[in-house]
């Protein structure tokens, strides 16, 4: 099994990053890991903890139509380049807790994605350098008022409400590229595919968005969905899994 890192809040309210164990105890690390966080004497028990988003990233930026066949679903071509897009961080949960579904929408979607969690400072990366500052992985669920998207003709009131961005439940350092990604609505298959089947591989995301911003540790890059989405009621219970990292759950609420 990997090493899972994960970033909990105990009972009196203290927030730890540390590494997950197979029998759910969490050894708690003294800083972030991508910041050279080392291990402590200090285990707690599975009852004494609950599990946040695994990182507090200063910025969430997503990629758009990173798959062509959810491009053709959405009745548009490729982008010749990256199609960038913010999520502010207030959109971020954990596993487990509820997306609220806003009165102003009529149509939310779900929207399962590989998620990456940058190392380190930089900017100006070429490809090669873009790839190790890629600290690790996780997954995510990029909500979306769809018809919001369609109605503002820009996508940040559709995608930035509070809690349209589930996150974890942890994260991974290595990931194979075969990895499968699949979303289950209501444990009805609805998304699979490959990570390879990206048009801009992560290492090329990163490196594109590095030429427009400065990237922090701990931010997140949210790197396309694939073909499959669909809208979400709620009581629904969407659930998005990757190979090598785990599973997302989250229930929808009204």
């Amino acid at each position: 099994m990997p090493l899972r890192y994960v970033r909990i809040k105990t009972k009196r309210e203290q927030v730890y990053y540390g590494l997950l164990q197979a029998n759910r105890s969490m050894v708690v690390l003294d800083a972030p890991p991508w910041l050279g966080g080392q291990q402590t004497d200090i285990e707690l028990e599975p009852e004494s903890y609950q599990i946040l988003a695994p990182c507090a990233p200063s910025k969430i930026v997503a990629v758009g139509k990173n798959y062509l066949n959810h491009a053709r679903e959405m009745g548009t071509p490729v982008p010749q380049e990256p199609l960038l897009f913010l999520k502010p961080p207030t959109t971020i949960i954990a596993s487990d807790r509820q997306i609220v579904y806003p009165p102003q929408s009529e149509r939310v979607d779900y929207e399962g994605e590989l998620a990456l969690v940058i190392g380190e400072r930089c900017r100006k990366l070429s490809a090669e350098q873009a790839a190790k500052a890629i600290w690790g992985y996780t997954i995510a669920n990029d909500v979306t008022a769809r018809d919001l998207q369609k109605k503002d003709g820009q996508w940040t009131r559709a995608k930035g409400f509070d809690t349209f961005c589930p996150l974890g439940p942890w994260i991974v350092r290595e990931l194979s590229s075969e990895s499968k990604l699949q979303t289950f609505l209501n444990d009805k298959l609805c998304q699979t595919a490959l990570i390879t089947e990206m048009v801009f591989s992560p290492a090329a995301i990163v490196a594109y968005i590095s030429q427009v911003m400065t990237l922090n540790p701990g931010d997140v890059i949210l790197t396309g969905t694939p073909e499959g989405i669909g809208s979400m009621q709620p009581g629904d219970i969407v659930r998005v899994e990757i190979e090598g990292i785990g599973s997302l759950s989250n229930q929808v609420t009204g």
